[in-house]
């Protein structure tokens, strides 16, 4: 989703305000479809599948495990900024993206991001697309991909999901969205109730 939100024509990250939630919607999601996190009645439980080995997800499992059960919205809006930081981190580690510090007005610490392998960017942009398509059965899309398309129509991120593809494919996409599970629609309502403070 990181790679996913920068804008190769602009040469930055968009959609900023909604990263970390996205990010944690995405983590959360993955820990479901590995087995490590199990829905018990709204809340978040963590099993005794083995621990991850990506290191952004195993710190947010660890997260978890310490806390103990709680609501996905917990989950999905606890320590947003940390998780950009972390999976930003991550992705310069592996060599997927450069980033460079700077300065906003020569006084805000800041970072420019440049992707470095831009075929990876454009292959998980097009099987997200892919998802979409009406002649692939829901039941069979795969699920990770399916959650690319359904968590950046969630978060109204039209880089990846236009707007004309989000109305055109609403119903398919609230199809993939079941699949998906609990996480997509609690980010949701926590991305409305964000902007609707932001606006009140």
């Amino acid at each position: 989703m990181f790679l996913l939100s920068w804008d190769p024509a602009k040469g930055k990250l968009r959609g900023q305000a909604k990263l970390g939630k996205l990010l944690r919607a995405a983590v959360l999601i993955d820990l479901q479809l590995n087995g490590n996190v199990a829905d018990d009645n709204g809340r978040a439980r963590v099993t005794t599948a083995a621990a991850p080995t990506d290191p952004v997800q195993a710190a947010v499992l660890e997260e978890l495990r310490a806390v103990g059960p709680r609501r996905w919205r917990h989950w999905i809006d606890r320590r947003t900024h940390t998780t950009v930081r972390m999976v930003r981190d991550e992705l310069a580690r592996a060599g997927l993206i450069k980033v460079e510090p700077r300065r906003v007005l020569g006084i805000f610490p800041a970072a420019r991001i440049t992707v470095r392998h831009p075929l990876v960017r454009r292959q998980l942009l097009n099987a997200a697309h892919d998802t979409l398509r009406p002649s692939r059965l829901v039941s069979r899309v795969d699920l990770r991909d399916a959650s690319i398309a359904v968590l950046a129509a969630t978060a109204d991120l039209r880089i990846v999901i236009s707007k004309e593809q989000r109305l055109r494919h609403k119903d398919r996409l609230a199809q993939l969205a079941v699949r998906v599970g609990p996480v997509v629609p609690v980010l949701k309502k926590s991305l409305q109730q964000s902007q609707y403070s932001a606006g009140g």
